[in-house]
């Protein structure tokens, strides 16, 4: 018997797989050769992702590098570990297939926190569990702790197949044909540790979806999504299957999947997979880790040609019994209540308990029964917390909770009758905060709290947006609660800025000498249709004004929409120059450094967020207000490309998107030669001279990658654009310029060269 089937017939069969232990003491193994310098940290760093363990950012963006101590966030607990270089505390990410938990699972997730961590478990955008400040030395334990009730951390991070999410109604819901929850497990399983999975440049990230309506699954968004569709079958019987979609994703750069099928029978469903990983593995780029995602294959062959090989590789796979034995029985798989069904009782007057019904409970298509999300701020829940949750779920269901895309828990298969003494539970331990899913439940990345790629806190303005929002929530119009906010520290989008109403992502700049954090204001991302389309940057402004900015675009959209007009379709109506022009006033009248120092800092740290050194002997005024005005330049000239692609002027929005980038390479080549003329040949020569071949102008985590869609855009120029080519050039050309400027920063902060006598 293969291991594989050992693992999925176990995993059937309620027991803990054999193989998931053995993995683990692989794994410590591992470790104690990497303390003896026995392995290249290269090659376990590969290794201890493939486990689910990152490494981490202390001290709100100085890294760890084990030649001082790091206080930590718990530094009342004793810290585990002898805190060299790569053992120093992490994150430890935890898989959960389609977000399903039970009672169990939530208590030892909880004991987790608790005794290795700071207390919080972190729901991730993608349905995980992160439990950050972990020692790699604790691992292990950690992970048998957790294969004891039937979670593993393998594959969680690395270049894997990473967690298979799903739309937590699933099997709830009023507009699934079926339920898609048994697939997305099958699918998790079948692919987890798959030979045709081992070869991957980058991560791959599945999704299921059980409609094509609602925002649950974001299939749109990923590299590989499944859509549930039923049709009259050869005997006339409605016959399940899914419309696939590959090449979707978020990053610097997004791209709408493509379409791999209308139909694929439920029972191509693993096979079908299976081609597209080998594909995937076989053909993807390995070295150059910017373009390594599926997403970039799928953009080089065309979707035609990328199918063609798909579906001739399928012809050529071997038969695996597995591809038919993990669907056997599947659509007798079905969650039940633990109460019969019931009717909502009358709420007497409790206000508080009225609002919660209205913003978290929704009715399942099972009549009597209810769903009900519980709102996590910015994703966050207490050890305690997570004990008490267990037992509420145990309390009112068979164990039937999910985690969300948006960071949150999904309680499922409630009496209606339950619903006030489930209420007063929840409220107990603070669980009953009303609006989940609206605009006070802001989703955010990790930022500069732990992530080595945040530029700015984005943790810290979703907790100040929400909790402003929070506060004036009975006076907002209800068109404005039901908006999305989603927040990033850098461009990477991990918080899913370009796929909501309102998107922000963090960004540098200098005022008056200092670096200031801002964030990039996105409009036009849509987040029902799982993520129909993806919104743009309009202006950057500095973090302390966003709330102001979310006021002044709120306010301009209830006084000015339709009725009934949604806000992606009124953003698409008045256009984002309105918009822009409404938020430029926050761009002037900055205060000195002096007399607000606090609006030099970020949210949720009072310490002066950098410095930027003007440097000695330098004409410091000129240089300023020549490359400002360049630079001012380019950025109107990327909002203009926008303009243009909202209005289908497809050739002039990526001509307009090449300018850009050619004014902002301009502004950085004069600081150095100020008789560079407007030749595009020139700019791009020079460029390349003086920031290109010195590395200067590389970024420390995609190196040369914005250099080189700028020589890619100039290579191409007067190309013919489409829809999508010129999408992507827009968001190249705004990545280019927060490059140029980060790059800016980093040569008014270096040391003035030395003089001579």
């Amino acid at each position: 018997m293969k291991t594989s089937d050992k693992l999925w017939k176990d995993l059937l069969n309620g027991k803990v797989p054999e193989q998931l232990g053995q993995e683990v003491d692989q794994f410590e193994t591992e470790i104690g050769l990497r303390k003896q310098g026995k392995i290249e940290e290269k090659v376990f760093a590969e290794t201890r992702l493939r486990r689910g363990a990152y490494g981490q950012r202390y001290d709100n963006g100085q890294r760890y590098d084990g030649t001082e101590s790091r206080k930590l966030p718990f530094a009342d607990k004793p810290t585990k570990g002898p805190g060299t270089v790569w053992d120093a505390p992490g994150m430890l990410r935890i898989k959960v297939p389609f977000g399903g938990l039970n009672p169990r699972q939530l208590e030892v997730m909880a004991e987790l926190a608790e005794e290795y961590s700071d207390g919080i478990a972190h729901v991730t955008t993608r349905q995980d569990f992160q439990l950050h400040f972990i020692h790699i030395e604790n691992t292990p334990t950690i992970m048998r702790r957790l294969a004891a009730v039937g979670i593993t951390t393998r594959e969680a991070c690395g270049n894997a197949v990473r967690n298979v999410t799903a739309c937590p109604l699933a099997g709830v819901c009023h507009d699934e044909p079926f339920d898609v929850t048994p697939y997305s497990k099958a699918l998790a399983w079948f692919l987890m540790g798959h030979p045709d999975t081992m070869e991957f440049g980058r991560k791959f990230k599945p999704a299921f979806s059980g409609c094509a309506q609602h925002a649950c699954g974001l299939v749109q968004m990923h590299d590989i999504g499944y859509t549930a569709l039923v049709r009259p079958g050869a005997d006339g019987k409605l016959q399940r299957g899914f419309k696939i979609v590959v090449g979707g994703g978020l990053g610097p750069v997004p791209r709408q999947a493509r379409i791999l099928t209308e139909f694929a029978p439920v029972e191509e469903m693993l096979p079908l997979t299976q081609a597209v990983c080998r594909v995937f593995g076989k053909h993807g780029e390995k070295k150059n880790r910017n373009g390594a995602r599926i997403k970039f294959l799928v953009d080089k062959w065309g979707i035609e040609k990328f199918r063609e090989e798909v579906f001739a590789t399928r012809k050529e796979l071997r038969e695996d019994p597995r591809w038919l034995g993990m669907l056997q029985d599947i659509e007798k798989e079905e969650e039940g209540p633990l109460h019969p069904p019931g009717q909502l009782p009358a709420f007497g007057g409790n206000d508080r308990l009225y609002e919660w019904v209205k913003g978290n409970v929704r009715d399942q298509r099972q009549a009597g029964y209810v769903t009900a999300a519980i709102n996590l701020p910015l994703g966050d829940i207490t050890a305690d917390q997570l004990r008490s949750l267990a037992d509420i779920v145990a309390k009112y269901t068979r164990g039937t909770i999910r985690t969300t895309v948006e960071q949150n828990f999904l309680i499922r298969w409630i009496s209606k009758t339950d619903v006030p003494a489930l209420f007063a539970d929840l409220d107990r331990v603070e669980l009953a905060a009303p609006g989940a899913t609206s605009i006070v439940d802001v989703t955010s990345c990790p930022g500069t709290d732990t992530c080595k790629l945040g530029i700015s806190s984005s943790r810290g303005l979703g907790g100040e947006l929400r909790n402003q929002l929070v506060a004036k929530s009975y006076q907002l119009d209800e068109a404005v609660k039901g908006l999305h906010i989603k927040v990033s520290g850098c461009f990477n989008s991990c918080g899913g800025h370009y796929v909501s109403d309102l998107g922000f992502y963090g960004v540098s700049r200098t005022i008056n000498g200092y670096k200031v954090p801002h964030f990039q204001v996105l409009l036009g991302g849509e987040w029902e249709h799982n993520a129909g389309s993806y919104g743009l940057p309009i202006i950057a402004i500095p973090s302390k004004r966003v709330p102001a900015a979310v006021d002044f675009v709120t306010e301009f959209y209830v006084k000015n929409r339709l009725k009934d007009e949604r806000f992606h379709a009124f953003v698409k109506r008045v256009g984002k120059g309105p918009v822009r022009a409404l938020l430029e006033p926050l761009n002037q009248n900055f205060p000195t450094h002096e007399a607000d120092p606090g609006f030099y800092s970020d949210w949720g740290d009072p310490r002066q967020y950098s410095i930027g050194d003007i440097g000695i002997g330098e004409c410091a005024g000129e240089v300023v207000s020549r490359y400002q005005f360049e630079m001012t330049a380019a950025e109107r000239l990327v909002f203009e490309a926008g303009q243009h692609l909202d209005q289908d002027r497809l050739q002039a929005a990526g001509e307009t998107a090449y300018a850009a980038f050619l004014r902002a390479a301009k502004a950085l080549v004069q600081i150095q030669f100020d008789d560079v003329s407007n030749d595009p040949d020139e700019i791009v020569a020079e460029f390349k001279e003086r920031f290109f071949d010195t590395q200067v102008f590389f970024d420390p985590f995609v190196g040369p990658k914005f250099a080189n869609d700028f020589f890619a855009a100039h290579a191409v120029r007067g190309e013919k654009f489409t829809a999508d080519t010129t999408h992507h050039r827009i968001a190249e050309a705004q990545l280019f310029i927060e490059a140029v400027h980060n790059c800016y920063n980093k040569l008014r902060s270096a040391p003035a060269p030395a003089t001579k006598a």
